[in-house]
């Protein structure tokens, strides 16, 4: 199987640590992880750019630069419980699984639901249990979780996530209108919610009763 180690290190030197990225973790993720799984064969070319590919049924791997912003926001930690709301091509998934992570990671659309599992056994990537549901709802089997990423756009932060926050936890989202979002950081203290922003993205929809009623 191809490596592609000097792509990725050339991925990390000039597309994310030369805009900023700094944790240690992180950046050692966005390394090891073999990128080029988790994109369709005929993108695999591609899938160190920085930018988004699609992976089918109107969803993207999004670009690299911004799965490692996002994994800095919610800084996981070894022995982490993640939750993370739109699986998509499992690439997410596998970087937090690098730094230490165990994962739950829920996706609405059972064929990329399928895909993200077949992409992430190819990879060898374990700790990382896949759900067909809304996401929006969560999953309060498991909780509280230390950290919960949302990697679809939200119009709000879907309360049934907050509840199952730890206490101390981060929760990283792209919340906003159907043309533009915000990346917002919420960290938990008991009762109380923090939030921090951090700049503008574009993601698809998160379709839910706590999110988008419909596609755009």
């Amino acid at each position: 199987m191809e490596n592609r180690a000097a792509e990725r290190e050339e991925m990390v030197r000039r597309q994310i640590e030369a805009r900023g990225v700094k944790n240690p973790q992180v950046l050692q993720a966005m390394r090891s992880v073999p990128r080029h799984l988790f994109v369709p064969e005929s993108y695999a070319r591609e899938a160190y750019q920085d930018y988004p590919l699609p992976i089918g049924h109107d969803q993207t791997i999004s670009q690299p630069y911004v799965v490692a912003v996002m994994t800095e926001l919610l800084s996981p930690e070894k022995g982490d419980l993640i939750l993370e709301i739109g699986t998509g091509s499992g690439y997410q998934a596998a970087i937090l699984v690098a730094c230490g992570a165990s994962v739950i990671s829920i996706e609405r659309i059972p064929a990329v639901a399928d895909l993200a599992e077949r992409n992430l056994t190819r990879a060898g990537v374990r700790n990382v249990l896949v759900l067909c549901q809304d996401g929006t709802l969560g999953y309060p089997d498991k909780a509280p979780y230390n950290g919960i990423l949302i990697t679809a756009a939200t119009p709000a932060l879907p309360e049934p996530l907050l509840e199952e926050l730890a206490d101390g936890g981060r929760l990283v989202a792209p919340v906003g209108d159907r043309d533009m979002q915000e990346l917002v950081r919420v960290t938990r203290n008991k009762d109380e919610y923090h939030t921090e922003r951090f700049g503008a993205v574009r993601f698809v929809p998160l379709i839910g009763m706590y999110g988008w009623k419909k596609e755009w």
